[in-house]
């Protein structure tokens, strides 16, 4: 009997806030431990909650960016349960009403676009953070309290390889959208995976087992990559699976038994007393609209269909963001963007890179790149002398055409001027040029590459290589 895997992913992302969510400590990562608190994160009896709207809004922005609705109605309600890294014993989260509900994620997958739909977005506190030492165990509380999105996905993943691109995918959207840094190092993403396997063309899912609090994306197509074909191999055996939650062993490269899976009524929810229903207005949802961003893959396609860029020159600007919005600014000046793309790629980037310097601190004028182009373009240097030209405008800041001039490496195109390198090359060169008219049309490069080494690189190479034929075969 032939399996398939049916997946679906609970992302757990730390909102980019400057403080908590119920309190004003400070979201940040690196404090020394246990410095970042207050009675409200540490759940001291007696203080009440104060939502920060920033998350607030920064949750809808979300939902705005991942296509999903927004209720008119939310709230906040508890999720009891008791494990040392929540010092309240409960999480306040979103559970029958959240603040976005469906939406869906593009991505590019297998030479397509695959969309993913999403179950719902909802905002709730992070926890704690536990540390084991060799004879006992400490809790950093500085975690505890930082505004956190759980994005859950509909179970339509089918294999680790797309599971790997929904998440980068969706990890793009938010860094895109000034959600979230997404910094997987300070744990501001991580992910649970839901997984189960059924025969192939059976409609009704398996039983569903979860893999929890996954630090890596590489570390969920691994899991993923041993737990299916587990699965599959207790299924063929003849046994059966029950609901569960693992644990990936990145070490041993196993997932293991936890305990069995939680159901909701485990964590009698009821709704949070001490925070308000949240209501969004006209003009508050209007406000937050205003900060919706292109997505990552449309501007992808924008680029290839609006200036013609290949893929992986349009790729190159998704994941710059200054960079690809210095190229849209030249290119939109440019007659042609391929070739603003490759000098602002292959160039100008090389030369930040080598000089440690930001886009911020250029000193030529973008015109001055769409003249470099032009002159390029009408032939009036070579593309050696572009490099030059190109180096001195980083370093001086001064026009194109200045710097030709100054350096005198206009192109040569008087016909007159380079058949007379052309004769001295062919006096020169006999048996190349014999080789050519033997039917070596290779040797006609050679004899080519000696005039533009006479003419000092400035001779049109277009007009070289006409003018060397018709010598040649006259």
């Amino acid at each position: 009997m032939e399996y398939e895997a049916i997946i679906g992913l609970e992302t757990h992302v730390q909102l980019k806030t400057k403080s908590k969510i119920w309190c004003g400590c400070a979201n940040e990562f690196g404090a020394p431990p246990n410095t970042n608190v207050c009675p409200v994160c540490l759940g001291m009896p007696g203080v009440l909650p104060v939502a920060n709207e920033e998350a607030l809004r920064l949750t809808i922005l979300t939902g705005l960016l991942l296509n999903s609705t927004i209720p008119r109605y939310a709230k906040f309600d508890r999720k009891n349960y008791f494990y040392p890294d929540m010092p309240k014993n409960y999480q306040v989260t979103q559970f029958d009403k959240p603040s976005t509900v469906g939406g869906f994620v593009e991505f590019e997958f297998n030479g397509g676009t695959s969309r993913i739909n999403l179950t719902r977005a909802h905002l709730e506190e992070d926890v704690g953070k536990n540390f084991h030492f060799d004879r006992n165990s400490g809790v950093d509380f500085n975690r505890a309290g930082v505004p956190l999105l759980e994005i859950i996905s509909e179970p339509e993943i089918t294999s680790s390889d797309m599971a790997y691109e929904y998440l980068n995918a969706l990890k793009d959207i938010l860094i895109y959208g000034g959600v979230s840094d997404c910094d997987m190092e300070k744990g501001m993403v991580r992910c649970d995976v839901n997984v189960s396997i059924r025969p192939k063309g059976q409609k009704e899912l398996g039983k569903k087992i979860e893999i929890k609090n996954m630090n890596s994306f590489s570390g969920v197509r691994n899991a993923l990559n041993y737990e299916i074909p587990r699965q599959i191999e207790v299924l063929t055996k003849g046994g059966q699976h029950h609901q569960e939650t693992r644990r990936w062993d990145d070490v041993g490269g196993i997932t293991e038994t936890m305990r069995s899976k939680e159901m909701a009524h485990d964590y009698r929810y009821f709704p949070e007393p001490d925070l308000m229903p949240f209501e969004p207005t006209d003009a508050w949802l209007a406000e937050i609209k205003t900060r919706v961003v292109e997505l990552p893959l449309a501007k992808k396609q924008r680029f290839i269909k609006d200036y013609q860029l290949p893929p992986a020159d349009a790729q190159a600007f998704v994941w710059d963001v200054p960079l690809g919005s210095y190229f849209e600014s030249v290119a939109k000046k440019s007659k042609n963007p391929k070739a603003v793309a490759n000098w602002v790629i292959n160039n100008l980037r090389a030369k930040l890179a080598e000089n440690g310097g930001s886009l911020a601190d250029l000193k030529f004028k973008p015109e001055h790149l769409v003249e470099l182009i032009e002159l390029v373009d009408g032939k009036k240097i070579s593309s050696a002398a572009a490099q030059q030209v190109f180096a001195e405008m980083f370093t001086s800041g001064e026009a194109p055409a200045l710097i030709v001039e100054k350096k005198g490496l206009a192109q040569v195109s008087d016909t007159g001027a380079i058949e007379k390198f052309c004769d001295e090359v062919i006096a020169a060169n006999p048996k190349p040029s014999a080789d050519f008219k033997a039917g070596n049309a290779g040797a006609l490069n050679f004899l080519k590459g000696q005039v533009m080494k006479l003419s000092k690189g400035k001779a049109n190479p277009g007009v070289v290589g006409e003018i060397l034929e018709k010598k040649l075969k006259s």
